[in-house]
């Protein structure tokens, strides 16, 4: 099973930017599609951007559309959410998740086997 520790986090002013990163252990990384969730003060975790394994396909939640991109390195085994025109409403603690290969549900929380410890975002108005 992958092990994640994400970093990059901090405070930052509405319109900033912030590039999270996601170093996974094991050899098997790029065998794992990978997920950035958040979660809010009193919310649930939610749905940020997902990169297949395979394909290279991305997926993003409407809110971030435009805004965040993820991609990944897998000679680095890292992954990462690059995020512009930071908004208020983006504060949440960032996770990032490894969804084992053959599942393509990545938009759900349930479906991914391994998450890191998560890093603060927080945007200031």
């Amino acid at each position: 099973q992958v092990q994640l520790v994400e970093s990059g986090g901090g405070l930052v002013q509405a319109g900033g930017s912030l590039r999270l990163s996601c170093a996974a252990s094991g050899r098997t990384f790029s065998s794992y599609g990978m997920g950035w969730f958040r979660q809010a003060p009193g919310k649930e975790r939610e749905f940020v951007a997902a990169l297949s394994w395979s394909s290279g396909n991305t997926y993003y939640a409407d809110s971030v559309k435009g805004r965040f991109t993820i991609s990944r390195d897998n000679a680095k085994n890292t992954e990462y959410l690059q995020m512009n025109s930071l908004k208020p409403e983006d504060t949440a603690v960032y996770y990032c998740g490894a969804l084992p290969r053959g599942i393509y549900s990545y938009t759900q929380v349930s479906a991914y086997k391994s998450w890191g410890q998560g890093t603060q975002v927080t945007v200031s108005s």
